[in-house]
């Protein structure tokens, strides 16, 4: 089962390389990709299944971190997914809107390792 569980941290990692990275390489002209709502997709899989396997496996948990985390995930879910939406009809995606979905998406790394 911590196999499990390592698998799934690591999947959740990746989501959170697909949000960030495109994030900074746009940066001279942010906009929300593909990508970037795939990887929020995977980012609140996986953390929905890691909130699952925890008890599961008897890890003590910091359950406000995760309720922190899975707020500011949603919202990052929601932005991308209006940004996304908003490119493939054509029209611009605010900077705004691209500097929150990577901005909170880097906020919820922030929270998950400085966060004791």
């Amino acid at each position: 089962m911590s196999i499990t569980y390592n698998v799934v941290v690591f999947l959740h990692i990746v989501g959170a390389a697909m949000i960030i990275g495109p994030w900074i390489a746009s940066m001279k002209q942010p906009t929300v990709g593909p990508r970037q709502f795939d990887g929020a997709m995977t980012q609140l899989l996986t953390g929905v299944i890691l909130m699952g396997l925890i008890p599961a496996l008897d890890f003590d948990a910091n359950y406000p971190k995760l309720i922190v985390k899975l707020v500011v995930a949603l919202v990052v879910g929601v932005l991308a997914f209006i940004g996304n939406r908003r490119r493939k009809a054509g029209q611009t995606v605010s900077p705004g809107l691209a500097h929150a979905v990577g901005g909170l998406a880097l906020l919820n790394v922030a929270i998950a390792t400085l966060w004791n």
